[in-house]
């Protein structure tokens, strides 16, 4: 074998390295098409390199959901706005999750408020006046005005003919606790009517009223629904009257919370405002079955039928306000009747109603 030249091999081996490195990279051109070294003419490359290409959407950012503590006075149908809210999604649809709890009473509402144990709480505007009267270091205020009417039924025991507000003379009615909205609209109707001889319980608990009742004691109750319709229903009792249409316009149930935790959650409260009023709306167009089918997981064991029933006796009483607002009117109406049952004196009715009542949520509704 013939001898080389170490010059001629270390040329030789130049070459090779040369030509092995030109055949093993990429061109320049085809580096920059093809990012994270994906190969020219793919379509990773080709939309890396297309100017017209649409750029890539940003991802969805999604809504803070923001927990409410919320209480309210008791359960029923008379609150039909607030379960759709909740059923429909409208809450969620604001970023607001409702952990709901039944208080038995306003009283009871309004502690948990100044408890710090609810955020906000569905209860008789009169605690309002009440908690500022007492000069506390807390007050709350009413910011959404959820009925109009009050939302009681008179039932009897026997089956009347036509019921007259007389026909209470001398008998005993089942009612509502003293100082309760219920219970002084009863009282002032029963003044309204000269019907001074009867006796009204007013020591029972919300929940034991009907099986009183059933019992045997009273000759009449005072009932929400759909406990009242589901009295009748069963034969224990008969429709007398409503005491929404007897007594008219009564401001008897308000959304309250702290002004303290107004003034620092703002967004809050006007996120809970507009998905009440989307509830509300949502009622006024929706058929009878779609709105049993809304609120019966809120009632749990109440038949279709006493659902329909009940919504439809809050309707056409005009319980709930197209514009869910508190006015002057409704607070000076508000006062008369707690200065009539003896709950507020004279010299302490509220003369700003501003000082317990914060609208300006309802008014960006319009």
């Amino acid at each position: 074998m013939m001898k080389m030249s170490k010059s001629v091999v270390l040329l030789f081996c130049v070459m090779l390295l040369t030509f092995v490195a030109a055949c093993g990279s990429t061109p320049a051109s085809n580096q920059a098409a093809a990012p994270n070294n994906a190969p020219a003419n793919t379509p990773e490359a080709n939309a890396a390199t297309d100017t017209n290409a649409e750029p890539e959407a940003e991802p969805a950012v999604e809504q803070e959901i923001v927990m409410v503590k919320f209480s309210e006075v008791i359960r029923s149908i008379f609150y039909a706005p607030h379960y759709v809210a909740m059923q429909q999604g409208f809450f969620e649809e604001e970023g607001l999750e409702i952990d709901m709890n039944t208080a038995q009473g306003s009283d009871k509402g309004a502690a948990a408020l100044i408890a710090g144990t609810a955020d906000i709480s569905l209860v008789g505007p009169e605690t309002a006046i009440y908690i500022y009267n007492q000069e506390g270091d807390k007050k709350i205020k009413i910011f959404h005005q959820l009925t109009m009417k009050d939302g009681s039924f008179l039932l009897s025991r026997e089956k009347l003919d036509a019921f007259e507000w007389s026909d209470l003379a001398g008998k005993t009615i089942v009612g509502w606790r003293p100082g309760s909205a219920p219970q002084m609209v009863m009282n002032s109707q029963l003044l309204k009517e000269n019907v001074t001889d009867v006796e009204v319980i007013t020591n029972l608990a919300a929940p034991a009223m009907a099986g009183a009742f059933t019992s045997g004691q009273g000759d009449f109750i005072q009932l929400f629904e759909p406990v009242a319709s589901t009295l009748v229903k069963e034969g224990v009792a008969h429709y007398a009257a409503s005491m929404g249409e007897a007594f008219g316009t009564f401001p008897e149930t308000s959304y309250v919370a702290t002004s303290d935790f107004i003034g620092e959650n703002p967004e809050v409260i006007q996120k809970f405002v507009n998905a009440v009023a989307k509830g509300a709306e949502w009622i006024s167009s929706a058929t009878d079955d779609e709105i049993a089918d809304a609120l019966m997981p809120f009632f749990e064991g109440t038949p279709k039928d006493i659902i329909i029933q009940s919504v439809e006796r809050y309707k056409n009483q005009d319980t709930w306000p197209a514009v869910p607002e508190l006015t002057a009117e409704g607070f000076e109406t508000l006062q008369s009747v707690l200065i009539e049952n003896g709950v507020l004196k004279a010299e302490e009715k509220i003369a700003n109603m501003e000082d317990v009542v914060d609208m300006s949520f309802v008014n960006n509704l319009k």
